[in-house]
């Protein structure tokens, strides 16, 4: 084999077009998504601000929140300045390492939200169902250990595929039909039989989304079962609403990533420019929208806010 064939073979940089069929529009579409960019960082990093200064939120609930917030930052951060070089300068070339390393970021930290989602469930179901060991199970020895945990699975689950990646030939093309490098937009290029590969995608996305969804809907049955067991509807109310903002978040964050998912796979009656779309909606509008709902939807970080920002109005 030649060297030219190698080097064709093994391309040291991939094309990313954008938006396929709405290149046109690509100015357009860049500033919501800089704007909702622009919001989660302020968003997540007030979040962080708050839950750090004031020990009162150094509770379980809040201490997953911020692990979420992170996660979210780090997520957002790796794919959207990317994108927005790509739609106001026609930056489109993305280094093999560079492409590699920001595909192994965004699933695995988007593994690390799933895993945070369902720590924030198995804390509302402590919270519920047994209110008087709250504080004896979720320790801050033991929230940190799952924080790792999480942290160590959405690591190690996506670990092979940047390298098995690397050493794959690459003879279809190097143009990536995409915003950003996702797993199987390189796999789709690839020239050599991937149903391994494929199957090992769909395993990890199955025993992390997919588990900690089924897990996080078991606790749910367990807490409104626990619920419809108080007194008064009142009482039932207030308990339902510590568990809002949660139930918020996971519809904000697992509707677009299962559409997102199935439609990669299964959906090749879906226009191409839909599916990134909604691609891109997963990965700007949960970041976003997180910090927003919890500082809408809950009392004490509502109230921290306002009172960290009564002085600047003074």
């Amino acid at each position: 084999m030649s060297l030219s064939n190698r080097t064709n073979l093994h391309p040291s940089t991939f094309i990313l077009i954008g938006i396929p069929g709405l290149e046109n529009a690509h100015l357009w579409i860049s500033i919501p998504f800089c704007l909702v960019y622009m919001v989660a960082l302020l968003g997540n990093f007030t979040l962080l601000f708050i839950i750090k200064t004031d020990p009162s939120l150094h509770e379980p609930m809040y201490l997953f929140l911020s692990m979420l917030a992170v996660a979210d930052l780090i997520v957002s951060t790796v794919s959207v300045p990317k994108l927005l070089s790509l739609f106001w300068f026609k930056d489109r070339e993305i280094q093999l390492e560079g492409c590699l390393t920001q595909m192994f970021v965004i699933h695995s930290c988007s593994i690390m939200e799933s895993g945070f989602f369902l720590a924030m469930a198995f804390d509302r179901y402590v919270a519920i169902c047994k209110p008087l060991r709250h504080s004896a199970i979720l320790t801050h020895k033991v929230i940190g250990s799952l924080g790792l945990v999480i942290v160590f699975r959405g690591t190690v689950l996506i670990s092979p595929l940047p390298f098995l990646l690397r050493w794959f030939p690459y003879c279809k093309s190097n143009i990536i039909s995409h915003t950003y490098c996702e797993f199987m937009a390189l796999v789709k290029l690839a020239c050599v039989e991937t149903k391994i590969l494929r199957a090992y995608g769909l395993t990890v996305a199955f025993l992390t989304g997919g588990l900690d969804f089924i897990l996080i809907i078991c606790s749910y049955i367990l807490i409104l079962h626990a619920v419809f067991q108080l007194p008064s509807k009142e009482a039932r109310l207030k308990t339902l609403g510590t568990c809002g903002s949660h139930v918020c978040v996971i519809f904000v964050s697992y509707i677009p990533a299962y559409f997102s998912f199935l439609t990669h796979r299964f959906g090749h009656n879906v226009p191409p420019h839909v599916h990134i779309f909604v691609a891109n909606i997963y990965l700007l509008v949960p970041p976003m929208a997180n910090p927003i709902i919890y500082g809408v939807r809950t009392k004490r970080i509502r109230e921290r806010i306002i009172k960290v920002l009564s002085p600047l109005k003074d």
